[in-house]
């Protein structure tokens, strides 16, 4: 027997396994990103009439499968409206390419910096906007500020955000350690139930949170309040502990995903939510 055969054999013996370890890949990478764009709903609800039409073709119930087949093309393009949102989402990360790769993160320290600057554009009551991406690519929103590839410290993201300053109405994105650009621009939240006490700050924090699987903190310039916006929901008026710990949770989790519940609790209705 030759290498070359011997190598044949190998491959043959090996290749179920890698056909399973990459369907297992492809699948869990699926699951995270349906579950970041909020279309696993799409799922739910696709799974949910194919077992409909299961149980109608095992008990022979005519005239339901007669009803399914002709809602049938016409539930495909209800879908596509109804959830055109999340699809857009899924077909822009995808197209971005930056869902396996892993990004550099803001070390601890530099966290704490971004913290304590946000702790004290609080109690000055300076609104803020702070963008830590993750893995999918926010290059195009990066373009829409000022570069400045500077050093983080909190002096310098006080300083951004001061009064009458020319870049403290936008955004602030902080990337691979460093200080990317200011006076950014960021899209607009799409949800329809949307607090009206919310201002563009805000509303602006969970656009971001919606179109990428950003963190973004921000800073209330009416309240104080610091809170954060991320996987479409806005965790509101947490404390700089709260918010620290957070973070690096968030920010070290690039292996296992998003799909995990989170243990700071989204306020309850009564909670007075001021905008800015």
């Amino acid at each position: 027997m030759t290498w070359y055969q011997k190598i044949g054999e190998l491959y043959n013996l090996f290749r179920p396994v890698l056909d399973i370890l990459l369907l297992a890949f492809l699948l869990y990478k699926a699951y995270d990103l349906l579950i970041k764009t909020q279309a696993i709903q799409l799922v739910k609800g696709a799974g949910f009439l194919a077992l409909i039409y299961c149980i109608a073709y095992l008990f022979k119930l005519t005239t339901l499968q007669w009803l399914l087949n002709i809602l049938a093309p016409g539930l495909f393009v209800v879908i596509a409206i109804v959830f055109q949102p999340e699809l857009r989402k899924i077909i822009i990360r995808l197209g971005q390419g930056e869902l396996f790769r892993l990004d550099s993160k803001p070390r601890l320290g530099q966290l704490e910096a971004a913290v304590t600057a946000a702790e004290m554009l609080s109690q000055q009551r300076r609104g803020a906007l702070v963008v830590f991406p993750r893995k999918v690519n926010i290059r195009n929103i990066t373009d829409t500020g000022t570069r400045l590839n500077a050093e983080i410290s909190s002096s310098l993201i006080i300083t951004v955000f001061a009064f009458d300053g020319p870049l403290h109405d936008g955004a602030l994105i902080l990337h691979g350690g460093r200080i990317a650009a200011a006076g950014c621009l960021l899209p607009l939240s799409e949800q329809q139930d949307i607090r009206k006490s919310f201002g563009t700050r805000h509303r602006a924090a969970l656009g971001m949170s919606e179109q990428s699987d950003a963190v973004i903190l921000v800073v209330s310039e009416e309240t104080g309040a610091i809170s954060l916006a991320y996987e479409s929901k806005l965790y509101y008026d947490l404390s700089p502990l709260e918010v620290q710990r957070k973070l690096k949770e968030l920010l070290d989790r690039t292996v296992r995903g998003g799909g995990e519940k989170q243990d700071i609790l989204v306020p309850p209705e009564s909670t007075s939510l001021e905008g800015g």
